[in-house]
């Protein structure tokens, strides 16, 4: 189902696409959605530097929105940027947890190893 008027889409539904959007990029999808919606990926670019400057939040349809002043886009940059920061440092976490995690299972697989050892000599 094609949507020709993408572009001039409620403020809401340009919310909506854009969250659904990203969902299917983590499915790696995304490409098969933007050609089953009729949304060129500049479009989605648009719609994410709105949004992360706060631009699209209660607005009404047929509102208009207009372009961003300078401050609005260096809001919405920081913000993409925090976003990216916080994913980033969410892995970083996650990998640390997992390497204490086998960290201490080897050092407890040694230990035993050594009590082992130490049995058997006696």
């Amino acid at each position: 189902m094609a949507r020709p008027d993408a572009g001039r889409s409620p403020p809401t539904e340009k919310l909506d696409l854009l969250s659904c959007y990203e969902e299917a990029i983590a499915e790696q999808k995304g490409c098969a959605y933007l050609r089953k919606n009729g949304v060129y990926s500049s479009q989605i670019t648009e719609w994410r530097n709105l949004r992360d400057a706060g631009v699209l939040e209660g607005k009404t349809a047929g509102a208009r929105i207009g372009k961003l002043s300078a401050e609005q886009a260096e809001i919405a940059r920081l913000r993409r940027q925090l976003e990216v920061s916080e994913g980033k440092r969410k892995k970083t976490g996650d990998a640390l947890d997992i390497m204490g995690k086998l960290s201490a299972f080897f050092e407890n697989a040694i230990n035993e190893s050594q009590d082992e050892l130490k049995s058997k000599k006696k």
